[in-house]
């Protein structure tokens, strides 16, 4: 596909995971068993007996020890008290029993918490209520294996995000490593063996911490659940997702099934040269067919978006959109001569690759060879008419409109008008209509090399053109062909140097299924996703977040109000879609789609046509679809959208504790909208160096590397993101203790609550992959460190106990 960066129907690719597929760790109920809108998320609570939250104040066992003797005293006083003025007995009396029964609690607190320390706060106790939802009791599962950053605070901010690819067990690189003076250094490790004792031993007892997936991976996850449930057979248009993505787990019938699925497609195209039975069909017909049913776009690629210059008038017309293709051969730029060109080094895999399809497909062995070779040739030709997005960005081609008429003048050997209505039917397409050109260069001389091949008559290229269409058909339909393909361009991919892992099975499958069934699956989601909860927790960041841009420190009056009026005309909101309100419109939607159990060849075809017929409606459509598979924020016009496939466990629930909720998912919505506003904030206020330069300076004092040798600044980047994570934790923080005096009650997890429950949460899952990880120069659960610096929101004060100095810190 093009990298031209115009607003398209979402591609699907395939993910690699590393993560096997036998090794995904504690595995959470099924759907987190996630309450339906329509029932009271407190129901699945199963509140027990009221407990009194611990104090937020830590008291440490010492003082706790010499507590009691002065009771003792007190206690003698009071009896002496009684025994002299009998009059003021019975206040007396009130007062000491109250005060012994608040102690005598204190301590069974302590004594059912397992030895863990009362919390210390400077508000008022509440009652809280332990949360025993199927999802929290999953969540304490999950806490109880992972590093506490509060009885282990030395260590706990020195683990890595837990990926393989980074574990220091097999060579890999971790976060900051080869960096001088980082703790994670290599180099330096013996330096840093008596910190990670405690994580040794966590390993030696098996309690290693667990990798925490992305959160694309969580969504398609999610996804799988829904997709694998047996709950009731409900509508048919769900019963044909899951049987689509039940048949494309089913490898034993696509295996047994080889390529004879795509011979007889084939041959319904009218056969090919290589086979030596072809009925010459005609090049366009052939072009449309192609087109309309398979999403298969040999010379040329299509999209539908709207026009960068339009958007700025607040236009939301859309328009058909077309670019260069995504060629099979490896092709690659020559800045002298300024054109594209088939790598030479990559030839003779490419070759062999070639061979091996054709061999598959039955192709006689002795001529194979000329039509592999005529392939190869007319894709080098195309291959030099390609050009690179950022040329093409310096040359000005992208988005120039003309006219379908003019379009067919220029580039004459396509029918670019029964092209374009047969895949855009039952719109009324004329050639007066504008389309969108991103390489007009290309187009022409597109044109020019079918032209000159269709109107060659020697035998030695006989269809060569056609024969192109159909390995290019190829290679859209590989995914439902059995394994001897996908192993041929995997060994391909390895010979380029792109040896990328496979993804699991389900993962393909659930992308699939979302192809041509995304309309279904967002339907299920939003009626699974917790709208009022998830919207109340946008509202409250949001609200957060604004008043954290009036703490920041700005060049001058204008540039906090230039600021403020962006940001104050922006409507957060969660992304959902009008489109489909009932099943029974679902139903009647996918009524002509026929799903197999055991012919995923077939199903795969027919969601190929369902997707291009959804993508064909983008031209109608004036809302944007919410797409399912979308995890992060963005800008439409006003709107902040916010989507779905954010709001799903384990790194958000209903049932969950407020704390939890704001902890984890508070964060990563404030870290999203950092990264939406950063451009402003950054070149209107010094806040964004200073405060990074501050935790980065914290972090060094801490881990003992402050005036070390050594020691490299921070780049603007680093500065950056270090401001963005800690903001984002300070104003989810800030959001739940608004949330708390709004609403006192908030249950607990694993005998935690309120600001420790929140601290601990983020530290669980704050390994978050986005663009912009590779800027973080530090552990994200560091940020902890920082916050309970000088604070009195913590449970406990972080000191390192090994440490025979504690250094001054400052506030950032």
């Amino acid at each position: 596909m093009s990298e031209t960066p115009i607003e398209l129907e979402p591609q699907l690719s395939v993910q690699p995971s590393s993560q096997p597929e036998s090794g995904r760790g504690l595995q959470p109920p099924p759907l987190f068993q996630l309450p339906l809108p329509t029932q009271d998320p407190s129901d699945t609570h199963q509140q027990t007996q009221l407990q009194l939250e611990p104090q937020l104040s830590e008291s440490n066992p010492e003082h706790q020890q010499q507590a009691k003797p002065v009771w003792i005293n007190r206690r003698r006083l009071i009896r002496l008290l009684l025994g002299s003025f009998l009059g003021f007995s019975l206040c007396s009396a009130i007062l000491g029993l109250v005060y012994h029964m608040h102690y005598n609690h204190q301590n069974s607190n302590i004594q059912a918490g397992k030895g863990r320390p009362p919390e210390k706060h400077n508000t008022i106790t509440h009652t809280v209520t332990p949360c025993l939802s199927p999802a929290c009791q999953w969540a304490s599962a999950r806490l109880s294996i992972s590093a506490d950053p509060f009885t282990q605070p030395c260590d706990y901010f020195l683990f890595t995000c837990g990926s393989d690819i980074l574990s220091p067990d097999n060579g890999g690189r971790q976060r900051g490593q080869g960096i001088p003076g980082h703790p994670q250094n290599r180099k330096e490790n013996a330096a840093w063996t008596e910190m990670r004792g405690q994580s040794k031993e966590r390993e030696d007892r098996g309690l290693r911490k667990e990798k925490t997936p992305d959160r694309k991976t969580v969504l398609l996850q999610y996804l799988r659940e829904i997709l694998e449930s047996n709950n009731t057979p409900g509508s048919t248009a769900v019963q044909k997702a899951k049987g689509f993505y039940h048949s494309c787990l089913d490898t034993k019938s696509i295996e047994t099934a080889g390529a004879e699925p795509f011979l007889a497609l084939i041959q319904n195209l009218g056969g090919w040269a290589v086979s030596g039975q072809w009925n010459r069909t005609d090049f366009n017909s052939t072009l449309r067919l192609l087109m309309r049913d398979y999403a298969t776009f040999p010379f040329f690629n299509l999209y539908v978006g709207k026009d960068p210059n339009e958007i700025a008038r607040g236009t939301t017309r859309r328009y058909i959109q077309i670019d260069q293709p995504d060629l099979l051969i490896p092709i690659e730029w020559n800045s002298k001569t300024l054109k594209s060109q088939a790598k030479t080094r990559t030839l003779r895999p490419f070759l062999a690759s070639c061979e091996r399809y054709l061999a598959l497909l039955g192709a006689p062995p002795g001529s194979s060879m000329i039509h592999v070779g005529t392939f190869i040739s007319l894709s080098s030709e195309l291959a030099v008419a390609a050009a690179p997005l950022h040329f093409r960005l310096s040359k000005g081609q992208l988005y120039q409109r003309m006219t379908i008429r003019e379009l067919q003048k220029q580039a004459p050997a396509i029918d670019w008008l029964g092209c374009l209505q047969a895949v855009f039917h039952p719109l009324p397409l004329i050639e007066d209509d504008h389309v969108l050109l991103h390489n007009s260069p290309y187009i022409v001389q597109m044109s020019r090399i079918i032209g000159k091949w269709l109107n060659k008559h020697e035998p030695s290229s006989s269809g060569p053109v056609h024969t192109f269409m159909v390995i290019s058909l190829l290679h859209t339909l590989m995914p439902a062909l059995d394994s001897r393909f996908s192993e041929t361009a995997k060994n391909l991919s390895m010979a380029l140097g792109d040896a990328e892992e496979v993804a699991d099975r389900w993962k393909h499958c659930v992308l699939e299924t979302e192809r041509g069934f995304d309309l279904v699956l967002t339907h299920l989601l939003s009626k699974r996703t917790a709208h009022r909860e998830a919207e109340e927790i946008i509202q409250n960041i949001f609200t957060s977040f604004k008043s954290k841009l009036h703490e920041l420190k700005w060049t001058d009056q204008k540039s906090l109000q230039f600021v403020m009026k962006k940001v104050q005309s922006l409507i957060p909101r969660l992304w959902t879609t009008k489109e489909i309100s009932s099943e029974a419109e679902l139903d009647l939607l996918f009524s002509k789609v026929t799903v197999g159990t055991n012919s995923f060849f077939s199903n795969y075809v027919q969601s190929l046509s369902l997707w291009q017929k959804r993508r064909s409606q983008l031209l109608t459509e004036k809302a944007e679809a919410a797409d399912i598979l979308s995890v992060t924020p963005f800008l439409l016009g006003d709107e902040l959208l916010f989507p779905m496939g954010m709001f799903i466990p384990p790194l958000f629930h209903p049932t969950y504790p407020r704390a939890m909720n704001y902890g984890v998912m508070g964060f990563l919505i404030a870290k999203d909208i950092l990264h939406l506003i950063l451009p402003d904030v950054y070149s209107q206020s010094e806040m964004v160096h200073a405060v990074g330069e501050c935790v980065w300076a914290h972090y060094l004092t801490v881990t003992d590397k402050a005036g070390g040798g050594g020691v490299f600044s921070l780049s603007a980047a680093q500065q950056q993101e270090l401001w963005v994570q800690y903001s984002a934790l300070q104003i989810a923080l800030q959001a739940y203790h608004q949330s708390l005096k709004n609403h006192p009650n908030d249950t607990s997890i694993s005998g935690l609550s309120h600001t420790r429950l929140f601290l601990t949460s983020f530290s669980q899952v704050n390994c978050d992959s986005d663009p912009y990880s590779k800027f973080m120069p530090l552990e994200p659960s560091f940020l902890i460190t920082v916050i309970c610096a000088k604070s009195d929101q913590c449970p406990t004060s972080l000191q390192c106990l090994n440490k025979s100095q504690q250094h001054s810190i400052q506030t950032c």
